[in-house]
């Protein structure tokens, strides 16, 4: 996060000279979302040290997460506390992780009983989490991630949690997660992705500076920490692959998001890898257990003039091969699209709209989401700067920062009011349909703030509706990295990948939604491949039903895949 003059100077010049749609205010329309906090989850707010932001550990937030935990086909929520970074200091266990249940109408209350999580024994401090079955139950479990130990929780059948080992090796500063089944064995394995090691010392408090101001020291002059790839073996406990794997670069990156994608279309999971103020990683699944950085070579890990980036968000459209990163202010955020040929990117944000509208904004939690239901994915972009400094004279730009929605227009993204009220400083955030009611909303953390329910009221055309996919409860590791393909009577076809990696410290929910516009009426047909396991394809399917539940083939088939 902290940039040379030069290097800041150089890209303002370059991203004044865009004029681009969408490069100013945004639309006078109304904005799409409401908050309903108030009624939905009053009082939950995540701590992040104290006000004064003069030490790396208090500025990235907490992490957030949807998943149904108990069940009953509604999006539960699990929110990541941060904690006092002082009482960290002191060597003092953080704040656990928090379970809210849905109401079943989008609401949510404070779990209760064996849902709530006992506090550790060593110092920690939360970052972000994974949600997904680690132990092949049935039931989504959880991984906490932070300054500590990762701590491992398993879903007792919808009841609460029961501790199991740490990931091994653990301790570091964790924030973000994903989960996959990168050797196709049938067992989930996870990717966690490590930040930095803070110091502690008082004199590199404060040793930097930021446009003349004197601020918080870090990334950069800081030691940055190498990424792991834990092995699953199906019990919900994990081996350390990252070396045999080749999962470990020459030199590390200030890691801080995380998703999982098939960029080749090859049916291995890959894993993008955005890091703060180093070049972001792409890791393409050689398909025999090992992997490869590519991440140059392919076009990914830059921005378009060849520098690196303040890496922070990411987002993936499957269907349009389409890569979203949200980067530091005085940057751009970056926009990747699939070459024609698939084999490579080219950085396209200037061209799509979305540069302009990013230089003066830090950029955190980001997502794709069909918000209007009109078959093309929109775009959230949450905001908030790391310096309060940010809010004196001279620095064009602020500490809290607006949200920011962009519609997707053709091959053009046009931005528009997100929601109404005053700027925010916002970090994680995940789209979901709390309240089923065929959209998706979109819940938000702060630093030092609450965490908040954002109701989708996007304006639609009569008829337009929502559809999901999600895979059956025991549809395994299978369904992580399976790619579903939605076609219309009218000859509409859209595409999702399943995947519970959310970006910035952040857990999504395993489902892919697709808005279905009035011209998409009549039966639908879907497809689902499964990686390794073949193709499910259900025919006249009812889209009035909101939803299709899907398992992969029964046929016998092994998963097939590299050897462990």
């Amino acid at each position: 996060m902290q940039l040379a003059l030069a290097r800041v100077l150089s890209t303002a010049v370059a991203g004044a000279s865009l004029c681009l749609p969408g490069s100013g205010q945004a639309d006078a329309a109304p904005p799409w979302f409401t908050d309903i906090t108030e009624a939905a989850l009053s009082g939950v707010s995540i701590q992040c040290g104290g006000a004064a932001k003069d030490w790396i550990l208090r500025v990235n937030g907490g992490g957030v997460g949807l998943a149904d935990l108990d069940g009953d086909g509604d999006l539960d929520l699990v929110v990541v506390d941060g904690g006092d970074a002082e009482a960290y200091r002191r060597g003092e266990p953080g704040p656990v992780p928090r379970v809210f249940l849905n109401r079943g109408d989008g609401t949510y209350a404070a779990a209760a009983g064996d849902w709530v999580l006992p506090r550790g024994s060593a110092a920690s401090f939360g970052s972000g989490l994974a949600l997904a079955d680690f132990d092949g139950d049935g039931w989504v479990d959880l991984v906490a991630l932070g300054l500590g130990p990762d701590r491992v929780f398993l879903n007792r059948g919808g009841a609460g949690w029961r501790e199991v080992a740490p990931l091994p090796g653990s301790g570091a500063w964790s924030t973000s997660a994903a989960a996959l089944d990168y050797d196709r064995d049938g067992h989930l394995d996870l990717v966690v992705v490590s930040y930095l090691v803070p110091e502690l010392e008082e004199a590199r408090r404060r040793s930097a500076r930021w446009k003349g101001h004197a601020v918080m020291a870090g990334p950069e002059g800081l030691v940055p920490v190498h990424d792991r790839l834990y092995r699953g073996r199906g019990d919900g406990t994990f081996e350390d692959a990252s070396v045999a794997a080749g999962f470990r670069p020459a030199v590390a990156g200030y890691g801080l998001g995380v998703i999982t994608l098939d960029h080749d279309r090859d049916g291995w999971p890959d894993v993008y890898v955005t890091n703060d103020s180093t070049p972001n990683h792409l890791w393409r699944n050689r398909g025999d257990g090992t992997f490869e950085e590519v991440g140059f070579r392919l076009g990914v890990s830059h921005d378009a003039s060849g520098r690196e980036q303040a890496g922070m968000g990411v987002g993936v459209d499957d269907g349009a091969g389409l890569v979203f990163v949200t980067n530091f202010s005085g940057e751009t955020n970056a926009l990747y699209a699939r070459t024609a040929n698939g084999r490579s990117f080219r950085e396209r944000s200037s061209r799509a709209g979305l540069a302009g509208p990013s230089l003066a904004r830090l950029g955190w939690g980001t997502g794709f989401g069909d918000l209007d239901l009109d078959g093309d994915q929109d775009l959230f972009v949450l905001n908030g700067h790391v310096y309060p400094a940010a809010d004196r004279a001279g620095t064009d730009t602020s500490y809290a920062q607006a949200a920011q929605l962009f519609v997707r227009e053709g091959e053009q993204f046009r931005e528009r009011a997100l929601e109404a009220g005053p700027p925010r400083v916002a970090r994680a955030g995940v789209l979901g349909d709390l309240d089923r009611d065929g959209d998706l909303d979109l819940v938000v953390t702060e630093v030092n703030g609450p965490v908040r329910i954002l109701r989708n009221d996007a304006p639609r055309p009569a008829g337009a509706r929502g559809f999901r996919v999600q895979p059956a409860p025991r549809a395994g590791a299978a369904a992580h990295g399976a790619r579903v393909v939605v076609q219309t009577a009218a000859g509409l076809a859209l595409e999702r990948e399943l995947r519970s990696a959310g970006g910035y410290q952040a857990a999504a929910p395993l489902e892919a939604h697709f808005g279905l516009p009035p011209s998409a009426a009549g039966a639908l047909r879907v497809e689902v491949h499964w990686p390794g396991r073949g193709i499910s394809v259900h025919t006249d399917v009812d889209p009035s039903a909101g939803a299709l539940v899907v398992a992969p083939p029964t046929d016998g088939s092994a998963p097939g895949g590299g050897a462990r």
